[in-house]
This record gives C-alpha cells, structure tokens and sequence, in this order.
C-alpha cells in the first residue's frame, strides 16, 4: 500500500483544483518504461502503477535564482523513487512507498522529506483485501480489490516526497539526463479501512498543502502533518477483479461490484461478511 491508484484529471483540472502557477506536464520528461505509457503521460489513467509517469505537485524556486519566491508547479514524476545517490534507477521499484513510521530517519527519504515534498493527486486508490472465508484456486484467501475516495467528492491529494537522479553516462545539459521520481509517504489505516488493509496513504487537507509544498520548511516544521487525521474522510467500495491487471484501464474499473457478485468479502464499514 499504495500500490495503485486512479489518476482520472486532465491537468488543466489539476490546476485549478491545486491552484498550481506552472503547468509544466508537456516538458519532455525521462521515463524509464521500455515501451511507451498507456494511456499516455499527463491523460487521465484508471490504474496508474508503479515506474509509470504521473502529475504530481511540487513548489520549487528557479534553478538561477535560489533565493526566489518558490512557484507551485505541475509536473510528470515516474512513480517509484530513486535517491540523487543511487547508481542507478532499478531501486525505484522498490520505494514507491515510504512509511511514516521510519520517513525521518531512513536515508533514502530524510533528505528529500526536509526540502522536496510534494502533493499526488488522485481521485482515489486501490487497495486488496484477503478474504477471511474464501479461497482462491491456490488455495490462498481470494482477494478482493476495493476503491476508496474521499466522501466529499475533492481530490485525494496524497503526502509525497520526490528526488532528482541523474545519469552520470549522459550528458549534463541534456534535460533527459535527470530522472524525477516520487514515493507515497504510508501510515497506519484508519477504523473501518483497516478491514481492508492494514495501509493507507497519508492524505492532506486542503489548509496544510501550502505548509507541506513549502521547501523553507523543514522537517521539523512540517512534522505535525504527519500525525494520523480523524476518520470519516472516506468511502470504500470493492470493484472488479480486472484491476489486478496493470494494463486494464477505463472508468469501469472504479465502478461497485453487485453485492451478489461478492465471494467472502468484508463490508469495510459494518465487519459483515458478503457471499458466504
């Protein structure tokens, strides 16, 4: 957890809604897919994944003039972070998340938490729940995906962390020498929730992104956010099966399943068993 997500908002929606100054989705950026990224980068995606380029927002002050007032921005960040001192870009498979238990101390996240925070904007994520009654042909609990979004309708806007890598084989002036990558920063699941997954994405309001995007702020200033939020914020419903595929996409993927389609599965809200 998270380990998918919906990212179904055009940017010029993401602008609005984030209030970002710099909309720069249509710079070239470096991917490290093999083949190119379907749906393409910057277009609403259903399933976004790991290693995919997705819009995220970050507030940063031109590289000339350090000393400037920072400018929120909108940019595409490959999903899976890399630090600056990797020797390579295979690690950011491995750190799409980053636990807020251990974000202040671990050294592939530390730094990147006291200056390059960043907001991931998405209409919900996808999280599966093993079921306590029913299993899979394997013999293993059969696991249901669910979608959960928040019930006021807004934008899920996920607390990130993002770095820059840079190829040492390529040239320094070549913009496609830098990868910029980003994690989401993971707690425990609120009540309810938790009968899904034991995970959830650490979600801000809208009254603490300015804080959180600020790169004057430390660590230390910023370290209250995050501290768990109260629950309620959300709704969860399970959805079809074919999310487990990294290339289905479409809106239907974000549709309720008919309770009389359910195997064993936990209603989230009531601890109700569904389907037997």
């Amino acid at each position: 957890m998270c380990g998918r997500y919906a990212a179904t908002a055009n940017p010029d929606e993401l602008v609005l809604e984030f209030e970002v100054e710099e909309d720069r989705t249509a710079e070239p950026a470096r991917s490290v897919l093999v083949n190119p990224q379907d749906p393409p980068p910057g277009t609403p995606d259903h399933n976004m994944a790991p290693t995919k380029q997705a819009p995220v927002v970050l507030a940063r002050a031109p590289r000339e003039d350090r000393d400037a007032e920072p400018t929120r921005q909108l940019r595409l960040l490959t999903w899976g972070l890399v630090p600056s001192w990797s020797k390579d870009a295979k690690g950011g498979v491995r750190m799409i998340n980053a636990r807020v238990e251990s974000v202040r101390e671990k050294p592939a996240f530390a730094r990147a938490l006291a200056a390059r925070r960043c907001l991931v904007p998405a209409r919900g994520w996808f999280e599966w729940q093993a079921s306590p009654t029913a299993l899979d042909a394997k013999g293993k609990p059969r696991k249901q995906p669910f979608f959960t979004e928040r019930a006021d309708g807004a934008s899920v806007a996920m607390a990130g962390l993002y770095e820059f890598w840079r190829d040492r084989a390529a040239d320094p002036d070549d913009p496609l020498a830098w990868l910029t990558t980003f994690t989401v920063i993971t707690g425990e699941a609120e009540p309810g929730l938790d009968r899904i997954h034991e995970r959830q994405p650490l979600v801000l309001e809208r009254e603490d992104w300015e804080r959180w995007l600020d790169p004057h702020a430390g660590a230390e200033e910023v370290a209250d956010l995050l501290a768990p939020h109260a629950p309620g914020r959300f709704t969860a419903h399970p959805v079809s099966r074919a999310v487990n595929g990294s290339r289905a996409n479409g809106p239907q993927l974000l549709d309720p399943v008919p309770v009389e389609e359910l195997v064993g599965v936990v209603d989230p809200m009531t601890g109700e068993v569904l389907g037997g």
